[in-house]
């Protein structure tokens, strides 16, 4: 799908905050769950017809675009941010990776398609849900390089449902890259033309 600036900010900002989402689960097990549920139902939209699609809910939508602005212009540092944002490089990374294999695409496709079979039977916070999402993750994802190394809180990362909440939202990052670069994003975009992101951002913040 073709995309313009808006779509990639609002794509990027997706990936962003599925990464401060795996840092926040790794660390303090906390995370907003209006953004958790639109994050995983992220990964469930494969053909969509808009970026904003992807992401329906009003408020998520606002979070990714103002998480986009605080770490492109440098307002949000520390070491969480400087995680999350580690995370989110290696999720774009690893989306064209994939993207570039055939097979290894339409296994998750095929094993999305039954994921929503799950949801409609239990709805998208379901541990089991979580769960088949994660085993996703892990069979098509984490086998690629470079492998993320998730850091956090031991006795949280050592929790089994823990750890599919954790893949589960990696694997909703790598649905964010994809879409960042099937609307014409690209890596380098955000190091060299990062005005045209933020301006995108704004643009979009005040239609939220």
């Amino acid at each position: 799908m073709a995309g313009d600036w808006s779509d990639r900010a609002l794509a990027l900002g997706g990936v962003l905050l599925a990464a401060e989402a795996v840092v926040r689960v790794a660390r303090t097990a906390r995370i907003d769950p209006v953004v958790e549920e639109t994050l995983l139902a992220s990964v469930l939209v494969t053909d969509p017809e808009t970026t904003a699609s992807v992401y329906p809910d009003r408020f998520v939508r606002g979070e990714a675009l103002r998480l986009l602005q605080r770490r492109l212009s440098g307002r949000q540092t520390g070491p969480e941010a400087l995680e999350a944002t580690r995370y989110a490089i290696a999720l774009l990374h690893l989306s064209r990776k994939l993207v570039r294999d055939p097979r290894r695409l339409e296994r998750l496709r095929t094993g999305i398609a039954a994921v929503r079979a799950l949801v409609e039977q239990y709805g998208i916070d379901h541990e089991s849900v979580r769960a088949r999402l994660a085993g996703l993750y892990q069979e098509n994802v984490s086998t690629l390089t470079p492998r993320i190394l998730v850091q956090g809180d031991p006795s949280i990362l050592a929790t089994p449902y823990r750890q599919d909440e954790i893949r589960a939202l990696l694997l909703a990052g790598i649905r964010s890259a994809v879409l960042f670069h099937q609307v014409g994003g690209r890596r380098w975009q955000v190091l060299l033309q990062r005005r045209h992101l933020l301006s995108a951002a704004d643009r979009l913040l005040r239609e939220v």
